[in-house]
């Protein structure tokens, strides 16, 4: 079996491997950094947020905000999930 090299992208990034993964399969930069970073940080912290589906809406648009999602404020809580999974 043949060992893998991975990349050091540097301290901003805390799953090289991961981060690697995800841009190979062709994310962003930036959603594969959110992904490697979040990733990292959860099992750190050692909790989750509940899935999406428990939030209630106004939560969900608050996020929308946060993260930057336009046209939240005419989106239903089902939009809104998916928005914010596919950002």
């Amino acid at each position: 079996m043949e060992a893998i090299l991975v990349k050091d992208h540097g301290p901003s990034i805390k799953d090289d491997e991961t981060y690697q993964r995800l841009r190979d399969e062709g994310a962003s930069k930036e959603k594969a950094a959110r992904i490697a970073n979040a990733g990292a940080a959860a099992s750190k912290k050692g909790g989750k947020h509940p899935p999406y589906e428990e939030w209630n809406r106004d939560d969900l648009y608050a996020q929308a905000q946060k993260v930057g999602i336009e046209g939240r404020s005419q989106m239903t809580k089902d939009e809104l999930i998916q928005a914010l999974r596919n950002h």
